[in-house]
């Protein structure tokens, strides 16, 4: 699951939009003004962070160049101003898209699921994800594994991006447990063992690049 802020000050058409992208599966900080997104981004790690330019507090364009002096992830700008000038400003500062109102809520989502993908390096194609032997269609998360179709879980299916999103790195149990349960998950942190011993039955042979790391975790390890 990936998780981004959206900072916008219109009532209306932030509900619209956060309401769509959390149901699709996307966990989404909100914030109406500037200053506090500058303090949501120092406390959380985002894969993709959405930016009104006109709102209380720092504007969009003083925001971006906060994240840019510190992080590394991918901005997409929305504005009501449209005119050469401002888009190309917007770029300069080191903005990734740029998006004018009104939109689409799929186009917005489609744009950032791209970006992270490109940031995280992996390989997609006409919105499939491929890693490996493996392709998953985040839109209707589908996953093929060895071009059999595999049927996963709901916390099978995070647990599998996330390790791909995450591929060739170690990540603690701790670490899954807070991305994929969330951090309010009290239970039992051997779930994770659980859910990796079902992950990698059902993805069969591809299974192996879920590799265990002794006492530090799991990984997804690329043929590469």
């Amino acid at each position: 699951m990936s998780k981004i802020l959206f900072a916008e000050d219109d009532r209306v058409l932030r509900d619209i939009t956060v309401k769509f992208l959390r149901g699709n599966g996307v966990d989404v900080d909100v914030t109406d003004n500037g200053d506090e997104a500058c303090r949501l981004v120092e406390q959380n790690r985002y894969d993709c962070i959405v930016l009104d330019i006109m709102m209380p507090g720092k504007n969009g364009r003083d925001v971006c160049r906060f994240i840019r002096s510190k992080y590394d992830v991918p901005v997409v700008f929305l504005t009501a101003l449209g005119d050469e000038e401002d888009i190309v400003t917007g770029y300069e500062i080191g903005a990734d898209e740029y998006i004018t109102k009104p939109f689409s809520t799929k186009m917005l989502l489609l744009k950032i699921n791209a970006l992270i993908n490109r940031y995280r390096g992996l390989l997609v194609k006409d919105g499939r994800i491929v890693m490996d032997e493996l392709t998953v269609e985040p839109a209707r998360r589908l996953v093929q594994a060895g071009g059999k179709s595999v049927t996963l879980a709901p916390k099978e299916y995070d647990l599998l991006m996330y390790l791909i999103e995450n591929h060739d790195q170690v990540l603690s149990r701790d670490q899954i447990l807070d991305r994929v349960w969330g951090l309010e998950y009290d239970g039992y942190d051997r779930a994770v063992d659980t859910h990796i011993k079902k992950l990698r039955a059902a993805l069969g042979p591809c299974g192996a690049h879920v590799e265990t790391v002794i006492k530090a975790g799991y990984m997804w390890k690329t043929n590469s």
